[in-house]
């Protein structure tokens, strides 16, 4: 079954105003993964779509939604894939990619079929974003052999961490879609320091490998009207291009970086110190 949910963009003076309850309504996206479903959130920030896919004991195929007015879900769009599951595989056009967890894998414009497989009794845990796209490029799997991996942080700033670009334009092209993967180390706990914001994208953040009992202090919001949102295990947020993104936690923990928009320069950021935040 496909389950999908629609997400009007935000202005950040309306934003502001927001209490708990609507900051989680309009930006979190929670249950992304249950037994053989796909559930599809449609944001109007660029038009990305988040969403996660479970196959559990049966295979299951990407459908279109009525949001695209479109016989399949790619005919104007491209996806990105990572597994933060059990061993899995996608066949893509009846060609199959086997993923182990924390692969990744790119899928161009036009293709017609998407079937998703577990290959354990562990389920595959399929994470999903999907961009508006213009042309077609080749199918392309990305694992840790053929990604930029970068060690970035320190422990005495609690944030020592390992950044594996995955779906970036230096490793596979895209027309838009952008995204990678960032593990934190034991004993490191602190995200995106320092915070930035870059007005030609948005992003989503998708957290996960947090341990039982514990959550994630999600950060977000215009660089002086900052907000929070408090995220568990596998559940996701949007950012705006207007927002700054980061996040402590409890415990160490990974989280999915996914962008759409005009830009595809990583390094393309306004910095915010973090003395100057509020």
């Amino acid at each position: 079954m496909t389950n999908y949910s629609f997400r009007y963009a935000a202005h950040p003076d309306d934003a502001k105003s927001y209490d708990t309850q609507r900051i989680r309504q309009e930006f979190l996206m929670q249950n992304l993964f249950t037994p053989n479903d796909i559930n599809l959130v449609y944001s109007m920030f660029d038009r990305l779509i988040v969403g996660g896919a479970m196959p559990a004991g049966e295979s299951i195929s990407l459908e279109t939604i009525p949001y695209l007015k479109s016989e399949n879900f790619l005919d104007r769009r491209e996806l990105g894939i990572i597994n933060v599951g059990g061993d899995g595989e996608v066949s893509v056009d009846g060609e199959v990619f086997s993923m182990k967890k924390k692969e990744a894998l790119y899928i161009g414009m036009g293709v017609k079929e998407v079937i998703f497989k577990s290959l354990t009794d562990e389920p595959a845990l399929f994470y999903l974003n999907s961009a508006p796209a213009h042309r077609n490029f080749p199918t392309k799997k990305i694992n840790k052999d053929n990604a930029e991996i970068v060690h970035l942080g320190d422990d005495t700033t609690a944030n020592k961490r390992i950044l594996n670009k995955l779906i970036v334009n230096s490793i596979v092209e895209t027309c838009q879609l952008q995204m990678g993967l960032t593990e934190l180390l034991p004993g490191n706990i602190w995200n995106t320091m320092p915070a930035h914001t870059h007005e030609r994208r948005m992003e989503a953040y998708f957290y996960f490998d947090i341990p039982e009992g514990n959550s994630v202090a999600h950060f977000m919001g215009a660089p002086k009207e900052t907000r929070h949102i408090f995220v568990r295990n596998n559940e996701a947020v949007l950012s705006p291009e207007w927002s700054i993104h980061s996040g402590a936690g409890t415990s160490n923990y990974s989280f999915i970086w996914g962008m759409a928009g005009e830009n595809l320069d990583y390094g393309d950021m306004d910095v915010v110190p973090a003395n100057e935040l509020r």
